[in-house]
């Protein structure tokens, strides 16, 4: 049987007192022996939950059509009706003998449902009968199982007359007045908190009761259940639900995206109860799992209060036991080892002040905080950075509603009135979780920059070591909690959530850049500058400088103090968030499906005609939707989905649910599609098989699930979190790769073999414990002096704005004076002694020559490190003394590795060889013995290079060669460049596994830092729209990427064998289609606008690599020939391999058409020459362009009058570009820029050619073209 989807409706319950004990307290009531009325003990009247009809039929799998889940049940014994005789009485009358005590029943309700605590809950201050009429009263449940899972109750509780009948007074023609009023509870328990929503559904039902017959109660909750049985969930997105429970339209607001929760209650109320900063007191302690309980005299602001703190601290989510309504017997809850976050009663404070140790106790309705073992809670605060940017923010939020709206008139429409205030408090919300986002941002934003993905370490110690030590202490406490480990399980898992957008929105260009780096950590010396002599006074100066990247200059004083004072004076209610006091949220235009009007919800056939209206009113929708708004589509297709689901229309449902692909597969129901495939029955099954589409998606979900059977043995170890810490074993060279990665020392793999080799030196192949944690204390001690080092501004002055000191010597002599010399990435300088002056030593690419030497001095003879600088004619000598080896080691790395970095202009080997520089200071400290120096000398790898192998790059690579990109920075290893696309001002690269990076085209700096494109290999990209990049994957599906959200949530699953080929065209109505091709000869024609096929065809050929349009007709390249292919598919005209690549075994790789010039360019997998037909004339012989050295091409564009070809040297099978002239089809350069082939190429406007090289280079070298 198909899992049905959740809807709004779990089941309704009605709590009471029962009939006998009401008559009994009237009885005494009326007979004046009752001087208090006692509280009288709640229980369970009636319990409602669907399905509420069925269709008639012998199978025993009979569907109820409802949106429910089918539940396992459970038993629950309740107190049978005993139905006395109603006589000749009113209908009061007979309703109190509806209830009373009697032999019980055995019910049937859902297994997750416990209504045993029900009662109590309901009425969590005890069941007190009134004398007099009382008004209704609302209040929320929050029930939480072993999982974690939550489930949500709204309750009402409303007062009925408790009536009794006496014969005396009908003889004396009278009857005894109602003196008793006794409240009933109606909870309506969903797995959804849409509390406003159903509060306004039992304010609808209230009302109805109140003028319903008593003996309709029943069956008018019943009948009000059934109704709310109908309410489907909306989908995550902009599409709301709303439907009609007279008098009110109540709306159901979807969650914003796939990884929030529902909102459907007022964010600010914490604001109205609270100070900023006492919030912030309740935030860091929940921050820290400490035992919190609310207290207030409302039991609806306890849930509401706690709900709205809990969605602030998103996408962090607490794991502790919540319960935010306890009630008068559940007081022992608090004593409870573990951290928890409940609530009570105001009335019992003191109580539990007194009796309970180490908690905090939140005064909601006096907005205090305190411990219960003093006034004050002694708890470490939130950052302080942190602290002032959410409170700046805050005070610009415009709390109330009537300020904001005293421009209207007086509505005379209740549901319009309604409506204002809902899209009031909506974008009131909006505002609210921005700030509240930022603050978790700001608080954790670095945590990232001390994770190691590949081995899912977290190194807690070294990123407590740099935190401002006022926080660290803060951070102790959270890094330990159950909330923060499931935040890094997320981090690790590169999850893109709300905060890793927000991260990678607000970054500033120094975090950007440092993510870009794989230098050692280090900040800046002009950030540093901070703590040091301008500041060392200065805690709040010293903090700000990591305030979130988006705060707009918060400390820096205003230009007009007056103005300043003015507004900081102004009372925060009156305050106004514009754009550059907040963050700026961008508010999508939300739609609402109103559901048609409710049926009789007990008669089968009435729902299924209301079923069938509502498949209309969704198909009308869909019709008036717009084919660009692909994400509304998305939501009508999902809802009309799920409405065939419940209906049992299981193929009309798996055609809209694969719909999903094409318009947002990000809320694509797995589970449910999964569950209405196994349960389609042969029949279907065999219908199934002929609708292509549902085909195609049986046929897809079947290889997912092979997929996630593969990778299941890792799941375990996918979700697991390790924290960093030293060994205490001996490690040989596999282990010793992978502890040296987790610890955040360097990734490059063949940096750590060197490292091995180093530390090993003179001893057995395995590095111990001991040695190990001296050798990273020193990096550690290293890292940590450079960070304190104090420059004045005079000295800062000199350095450029992102460098930083990575080492320094001990004070001695020097040619140039007395100091310490300090090396950054870019220089040697000397910080004088006495008044920290600068004086420049070298620029590494101005030094000739570094030697070793010695000063005379007295009888001695001191070694020395002696430079020769260009256009100085005096020769820089210092005297290190015992570190002049070490020193020449270092200065020699780092000077190799500028020259090659400008020889190549690949920044990567200057930041490697700072690693290479500071790891041979690590290793020298390590080892203090006679063979330090030579072990260090083994990480002297681009030196050994230059000494070894002279790399001069020729004069015209030089020339040509622009810039270089390193996009397998962040990875252990090179990658391969599979596909390059430049759309305007983005750099498209994909990466294996469907790794899709994007980089700035003005500045090449990475925007977007890994972009997850399925799992397999994309083999080609294609730029379609302003806003649309297609990529077709070796799993046979064409991602689509939205350029402006950079989601990639569409997909076109048409293909049956991988996507090898796409391109663009124009259809005989000059509308624009896009063509794809597939490895096994699938060609399709695609509509841009609606993602149609609206042709296709199958080509007898090999292995099809690539499409291309042209003049009515399609070009086709596959390994054996090229093909002009009419565009209904049948074959015009075949070209083979030339007879000289026959011979070799040759296959195409690529091929390039010129219209202009009438002409189609080929080159082979194994041929170092280019094939070049004459369109017209294609049966003649090509003419051939013979590549110099060339072992074999793997593609080719062209860029002006140009056709640049990549492929690898035969003699030294290292990356080549060559660059042929069109008209004289002769080699114009041959470009050396790469380790490995030249595997891609794309063009940048015609100003820059871009090429990517396969996994022994991973890099992409960006050129000018002339």
């Amino acid at each position: 049987m198909a899992e049905l989807p959740s809807g709004l409706l779990e089941a309704c319950v009605v709590v009471g007192a029962s009939s006998d004990k009401l008559r009994d307290l009237l009885q005494l009531q009326q007979q004046s022996k009752l001087k208090e009325i006692p509280i009288v003990e709640a229980e369970v009247l009636q319990v409602h939950a669907p399905p509420f009809v069925s269709k008639e039929t012998s199978s025993s799998h009979a569907l109820g059509p409802a949106f429910s889940r089918v539940q396992r049940r459970k038993s629950f014994i309740k107190k049978k009706r005993r139905d006395r005789p109603v006589e000749s009485s009113t209908n009061g009358e007979a309703a109190n003998r509806i209830e009373g005590a009697s032999p019980t029943e055995d019910i049937s309700v859902p297994k997750d449902l416990d209504l045993i605590a029900l009662p109590q809950l309901c009425f969590p201050g005890g069941l007190q009968v009134a004398t007099e009429q009382r008004e209704d009263a609302y209040h929320f449940l929050v029930f939480t199982d072993l999982f974690g899972n939550r489930t949500h109750g709204i309750v009402v509780q409303f007062y009925r007359a408790v009536q009794s009948f006496h014969e005396s007074s009908v003889q004396n023609g009278h009857r005894w007045k109602c003196r008793l009023y006794a409240p009933v509870a109606i909870c309506v328990i969903s797995h959804f908190p849409y509390y406003n929503a159903l509060r306004d559904c039992l304010s609808c039902l209230v009302l109805q009761l109140r003028t319903c017959r008593q003996t309709d109660f029943e069956d008018t909750i019943k009948e009000f259940s059934a109704k709310l049985s109908l309410v489907p969930i909306p989908p995550p997105g902009q599409l709301h639900v709303s439907f009609s429970l007279r008098p009110l339209q109540v709306v159901l607001p979807s969650r914003e995206d796939q990884d929030r929760p529902v909102i459907d209650i007022d964010l600010h109320l914490p604001f109205l109860c609270f100070t900023h900063t006492t919030l912030l007191q309740v935030l860091s302690c929940l921050l820290q799992e400490q035992r919190v309980v609310f207290f207030s005299a409302d039991w609806a602001r306890l849930t509401m209060v706690a709900e709205s703190l809990l969605l602030y601290l998103q996408p962090l989510s607490w794991q502790q036991p919540y319960v935010p309504v306890l009630s008068s017997g559940m007081l022992d809850f608090l004593m409870a080892p573990t951290a928890f976050l409940m609530g009570c009663h105001i009335s019992h404070f003191e109580e539990v002040a007194a009796e309970t140790e180490d908690l905090i106790l939140v005064n909601i309705d006096d907005g205090i905080i305190q411990s219960s073992w003093s006034e004050t809670i002694d708890l470490p605060n939130i950052p302080l950075a942190a602290t002032d940017t959410f409170i700046s923010r805050a005070e610009c939020l415009q709390l109330h509603y009537d300020l904001e709206m005293c421009h209207l008139g007086a509505g005379t429409d209740a549901n319009e009135l309604r409506g204002q205030r809902r899209d009031w408090q909506r974008r009131l919300n909006s505002q609210i979780q921005n700030i509240s986002l930022e603050l978790v941002v700001n608080i954790f934003r670095e945590v990232q920059d001390y994770l190691n993905y590949e081995h899912r370490v977290f190194n807690s110690e070294e990123f407590l070591r740099t935190r401002e030590p006022a926080d660290q202490l803060f951070y102790k406490k959270v890094l330990d909690t159950h909330i923060f480990h499931t935040f890094l399980r997320d981090r690790l898992s590169r999850k893109m959530d709300t905060f890793s957008r927000m991260e990678l929105s607000t970054r500033n260009q120094k975090q950007r850049n440092r993510a870009m780096t794989e230098s050692p950590r280090r900040p800046p010396m002009s950030e540093l500058s901070r703590s040091g002599y301008n500041s060392c006074t200065s805690p709040e100066n010293r903090l700000s400088g990591r305030l979130g990247a988006s705060m707009p200059n918060l400390n820096h004083s205003s230009p007009d103090n007056t103005l300043l004072a003015i507004n900081s004076n102004r009372p925060a209610s009156l305050r106004k968030m514009t754009p550059d006091a907040g963050l700026k949220s961008h508010q999508k235009a939300v739609k609402v499906f109103r559901l048609p009007e409710f049926p009789p919800p007990l008669a089968y056939h009435y729902v299924q005609n209301y079923y069938t209206d509502m498949v209309a009113s969704l198909e009308k929708a869909l019709n008036a939707t717009s084919p660009d708004d692909s994400a509304l589509l998305a939501r009508y297709h999902y809802l009309r989905g799920l409405v065939n689901t419940v209906c049992n229309r299981r193929l009309d449902a798996l055609e809209d649910f694969q719909s999903l692909h094409k318009t947002d597969s990000d809320i694509f129901p797995t589970q449910m599609v999964k569950s209405l495939v196994d349960s389609l029955p042969d029949n279907e099954r065999l219908q199934a098989d002929r609708r292509p589409e549902i085909k195609r998606l049986i046929i897809r979900l079947k290889r997912d699930q092979e997929r996630e059977r593969a990778r299941h043995g890792n799941e375990q170890e996918d979700g697991a979190v390790k924290r960093f810490k030293l060994t205490n074993k001996h490690m040989q060279l596999e282990e010793f790769v992978k502890y040296v990665q987790e610890s955040g020392i360097v990734k490059d793999q063949g940096t750590i073999h060197r490292l091995f080799e180093a530390l090993t030196v003179g001893q057995q192949k395995q590095v111990g414990p001991d040695l190990f944690r001296v050798f990273y204390t020193i990096w550690k001690e290293t890292e940590t002096e450079a960070q304190e080092l104090c420059l004045p501004s005079s000295v800062l002055e000199h350095l450029e704005p992102g460098e930083c000191v990575f080492k320094v010597s001990s004070s001695v002599k020097t040619s140039r004076g007395v100091g310490k010399i300090a090396m950054t990435q870019r220089r040697l300088f000397l910080l004088t002694n006495g008044r920290p002056g600068y004086v420049e030593v070298a620029q590494y690419r101005d030094i000739e020559d570094v030697k070793v030497s010695s000063a005379p001095f007295l009888l001695l003879r001191i070694p020395s490190l002696k430079l020769r600088v260009r256009d100085r004619k005096e020769a820089f000598e210092a005297n290190l003394k015992t570190e002049t080896e070490l020193w020449n080691l270092m200065v020699k790395e780092m000077w190799a590795g500028r020259n090659l970095a400008d020889q190549h202009k690949d920044p990567q080997y200057m930041q490697q060889a700072l690693t290479n520089a500071l790891l041979m200071d690590a290793v020298v400290g390590s080892l203090q013995s006679n063979k330090a120096i030579y072990a260090a000398s083994k990480l002297g790898h681009f030196d050994r290079i230059k000494m070894e192998v002279p790399m001069m790059v020729p004069k015209t690579t030089s020339e040509t060669l622009k810039h270089k990109i390193n996009p397998s920075l962040e990875l252990t290893a090179p990658q391969a460049v599979d596909v390059l696309l430049y759309t305007p001002g983005q750099l498209w690269v994909s990466l294996s596994g469907g790794k899709v990076m994007v980089y700035d085209a003005s500045s090449w700096s990475l925007t977007h830092t890994c972009l997850q494109v399925g799992r397999a290999r994309v083999n080609c990209m294609l730029g379609v729209d302003k806003d649309q990049v297609w990529m077709g994957s070796e799993d046979s599906v064409i991602y689509i990427i939205s350029m402006v959200s950079m989601v990639c949530n569409r997909q076109l699953t048409e293909h049956r064998a991988e996507v090898t080929g796409l391109t663009l065209g124009t259809d005989k109505y000059s509308q624009k289609v896009a063509y794809s091709c597939s490895a096994e000869g699938s060609v399709m024609l695609w509509d841009v606008s609606t993602l149609q096929v609206k042709k296709q065809f199958r080509l007898s050929c090999g292995r099809l690599l690539s499409v291309h349009n042209y003049n009515g007709t399609l070009w086709c390249c596959s390994r054996d020939s090229i093909m002009e292919v009419w565009r209904n598919g049948s074959l015009k005209h075949r070209l083979g391999l030339p007879e000289q690549q026959k011979a070799s075994d040759a296959t195409f790789s690529s091929m390039l058409l010129l219209p202009e010039r009438e002409e189609l360019w080929s080159v082979c997998v194994d041929s170092g020459e280019v094939c070049v037909w004459h369109l017209k004339e294609s049966t003649k012989p090509c003419h051939r362009v013979v590549l110099q050295d060339c072992g074999g091409c793997y593609c080719m564009i062209k860029v002006k009058n140009q056709v640049w070809v990549g492929g690898v040297g035969r003699s030294s099978a290292k990356g080549k570009v060559y660059v042929v002239d069109t008209e004289r089809r002769q080699v114009l350069k041959e470009l050396h820029g790469h380790g490995d082939r030249v595997t891609s190429l794309c063009s940048a406007e015609d100003r820059y050619a871009l090429s990517g090289a396969g996994k022994l280079d991973g890099k992409i070298a960006i050129w000018k073209v002339e």
